[in-house]
């Protein structure tokens, strides 16, 4: 732009309180460098991010210099144009608004220099940027062709209110840009005090961002919180936001325990393609040694996949090994799902290690664990068909854990048809199932399930409810010689077939009465069901159908086992009330009581099940939520005979201003039908409350009372505002299997936001 072009040529040289529209066909300099420059400055924090991502969130403000297209108009508004002909300027004076493309420029006073080409705005100088973010300074200096410029006493304050202050920025070489006695923080001021310091901020004598190296650079930065510096670095560098990944380390972990003494964890991220990453975070621990980890990601066209790798040599560890002869201790994980078209899809999650404390005792799983599950799947669903193949393998992570733990399943095949129109008027659909099962004490099985199952539902005048079903199912299994996991019982090999019809009808019928508050329905439901004898069940391994647990919601099941396995016989009859109060202000009650009563025939149900007799145990459920603000689950199964409660399993949550809880109680008597030879009893409580709007403190227990002894625990306080957080949490768990012992430890957790989160583990107090 070397001239200004007057839409009006015979405006006088000095237009005195006059609010005139002027149009500039070049591009304007102010409206789009200063842009530019923030994101440029933004970049120094946004990627500071620790933890590398395959797609992470767009960084604060720019990627780099936007201009705006030299084919729109540039709009002009002031009080006041003055044209200096004899010094070749313009100044427009008094509230000037500049509006171009998708820019605005406000200022007191805005001066332009056709000899220089240079753009002056000055007094109470604001930038509104496309994506929301403002910049505020008290004068601004421009060069014509948005290459070179400099900015004083400047302010940014983005969408997010993040806000960036310098004493001056310089533009150099159309590329570089240079921010002297710069600051950064994503704080909000405080309200009642705009002066007072925020609650973190980054600090430094200047930062350079080099844009053809796609770099920031800073010198003399200091890290303060709360108005204190804690923290200083002459010099680093870093990517800047244009570089979605980049290599290099990541912030390094600290903690200290019994188990591994003083242990530091230093990750290097490889950003090797836009779409694969790999993470090698070796642990140096002065108990242990190295171990070596590392963490392989790829995004295909179709899918992602993971591969997690540790391992450590604990041949010189200064502490003895006892869980297993060898001195390598290691584990592999992977985890991988991927479309094949839009109805399916397959995937894999498959742990492999060395034994079965490595993964815990290094804290790459919960210390609860228990089980390893591995799976490898494929999926299908379309219309009213569903389809299902997995592959598992199942093993126990304790050491009280035996053979029977461990098994393979290859396959085991679903398939689910609901047929789109009504046959005799019901829904008429299809099921398969088929498992081929290998179990480490010698027993194998495969199996083959299909069954047809039909209901139709009838409403009559009065309300009532009527709805018949029926059920038809034809099982062949091919077993292995075993012995029977429960009765002791040899069982030589042999193909069995085994065939079923099951026919019934459950009648419902609600009486429901409105009232100011809500509706009440009162409904009894009565269940007949039929069946013929059935066969002796021993010759099949019991695989899946062990862990019955006979509750409210298993009350009107046709079949209450709870896999394939095994399956009801005779004729069975279900009766129970429900209640329903659903109050118009959202709040609702339900409670459900009953019994089931075997008729006649043969039952299948063991003892200490709840269903072994003719008049089985009752159940009771309750489900309460008068408020948003608290909720309750109480369960019950009471002895048929004299009422004692059997079981029992309650949760409550509660929610208001500033408290908040929950409580999770469990009591089960001893079931030796079932493999449970002892009674458990456990209970388990989390709270917190909030001592000042950022200040909260926080607790959790778990509690084994049927033992009197805690499992675990903790306490914490936590401190929150809009851009910080810290917690400090004791732990304490009392869990002993094999290396891993009871352990005491202190965790303290960083959160900084746009930074990310450092975690430090204090370790073991215990002298």
């Amino acid at each position: 732009m070397t001239y200004l072009r007057r839409i009006n040529a015979g405006i006088s040289a000095r237009a005195s309180s006059a609010r005139l529209r002027h149009a500039w066909r070049a591009p304007l300099v102010a409206a789009s460098c200063a842009p530019g420059l923030i994101a440029l400055l933004l970049a120094g924090t946004a990627a500071l991010a620790p933890q590398p991502a395959l797609a992470q969130a767009a960084p604060l403000g720019n990627n780099g210099l936007q201009k705006p297209d030299s084919n729109q108009p540039m709009l002009l508004q002031a009080d006041e144009m003055i044209y200096d002909n004899q010094n070749n300027r313009v100044t427009a004076r008094g509230n000037v608004e500049i509006y171009y493309g998708t820019y605005t420029l406000l200022a007191d006073k805005v001066i332009y220099n056709q000899g220089t080409n240079t753009l002056v705005a000055e007094g109470n100088v604001r930038i509104k940027e496309p994506d929301g973010a403002e910049i505020s300074s008290d004068r601004i200096t421009l060069t014509d062709d948005f290459r070179d410029g400099f900015i004083a006493s400047l302010k940014i304050v983005t969408e997010d209110d993040s806000r960036i202050v310098a004493a001056r920025a310089t533009r150099e070489a159309g590329e570089t840009t240079i921010f002297e006695q710069a600051a950064f923080t994503p704080c909000k001021p405080c309200a009642d005090n705009p002066d007072k310091p925020p609650t973190w901020q980054i600090k430094a004598t200047k930062v350079i961002h080099k844009k053809s190296e796609a770099t920031i650079t800073y010198h003399n930065a200091f890290f303060e919180m709360f108005g204190y510096p804690i923290a200083w670095v002459p010099w680093f560098k870093h990517a800047d936001p244009s570089v979605k990944r980049k290599s290099g380390f990541l912030i390094p972990g600290f903690s200290t325990s019994s188990d591994l003494g003083t242990a530091i964890e230093v990750p290097y991220y490889f950003a090797l393609a836009p779409n694969y990453d790999f993470t090698f975070s070796p642990v140096f621990s002065s108990k242990r040694g190295i171990l070596w980890k590392g963490r392989w990601r790829h995004r295909t066209a179709n899918g992602r996949y993971y591969l997690e790798l540790a391992g450590i040599d604990e041949t010189d560890s200064k502490q003895g090994f006892t869980t297993t002869d060898n001195s390598f201790r290691g584990s592999i994980r992977t985890e991988g799902e991927f479309a094949l078209n839009q109805h399916w899809q397959w995937g894999w999650d498959v742990t492999a290690e060395s034994d079965d404390t490595f993964r815990r005792f290094y804290n790459l799983d919960s210390i609860l664990a228990t089980d390893r599950v591995s799976e490898v799947y494929l999926t299908g669903q379309r219309d009213r068909n569903y389809f299902a193949a997995r592959l598992y393998n199942f093993g126990g992570l304790l050491t009280t854990d035996t053979s029977i733990s461990e098994s393979w399943i290859h396959p085991v095949i679903d398939y689910n048809y609901i047929f789109s129109d009504p046959v005799l008027g019901g829904e008429l659909s299809f099921d398969t199932n088929i498992v081929s099962f290998s179990g480490d004490d010698g027993t194998d099985s495969t199996r083959l399930i299909a069954q047809m199952k039909w209901r139709r539902t009838y409403i009559d005048r009065l309300g009532q409810v009527v709805t018949p079903f029926f059920v038809a199912r034809g099982d062949y299994y091919n077993v292995s010689s075993f012995t029977d996991k429960v009765t002791g019982i040899f069982e030589p090999g042999r193909d069995i077939t085994r065939g079923v019809g099951v026919g019934g009808i459950e009648y419902r019928y609600p009486f429901v009465k409105h009232t100011k508050r809500g509706a009440h329905v009162f409904e009894p439901i009565a269940q007949f069901i039929a069946r013929p004898g059935i066969q002796d069940q021993t010759e099949i391994p019991n695989e899946d159908a062990r862990s019955l647990v006979y509750d409210d919601t298993l009350l009107f099941d046709i079949d209450k086992f709870s896999g394939y396995d095994r399956i009801e016989g005779g004729n069975r009859a279900n009766i129970g009330v429900r209640y329903t109060l659903q109050r118009f202000d959202g709040g609702y009650v339900r409670a459900v009581v009953g019994q089931s009563f075997q008729l006649s025939g043969s039952n299948e149900f063991t003892t200490d099940t709840g269903l072994d007799t003719d008049s089985s145990d009752y159940v009771a459920g309750l489900y309460v939520q008068p408020t948003k603000y608290f909720s309750l689950v109480a369960q019950g199964r009471f002895s048929e005979e004299n009422f004692d409660l059997q079981r029992t399993d309650i949760a409550a949550n509660a929610n208001y201003g500033p408290l908040a809880g929950s409580v999770i109680y469990a009591n089960l008597e001893s079931q030796p039908g079932l493999g449970i030879t002892a009674d458990r009893q456990e209970i388990q409580s989390s709270g917190s409350i909030a001592l000042t709007e950022n200040w909260s403190l926080f607790g959790h227990v778990r509690y084994d009372i049927e033992r009197d002894k805690r499992i675990t625990d903790s306490l914490g306080l936590k401190y929150r505002d809009d851009c910080f957080a810290l917690s400090v949490t004791y732990n304490e768990s009392f869990i002993r299997d094999r290396d891993i012992e009871p352990d005491e430890r202190v965790l303290v957790h960083f959160e900084f936001k746009h930074l990310g989160a450092f975690d430090v583990d204090a370790g073991s107090i215990v002298p």
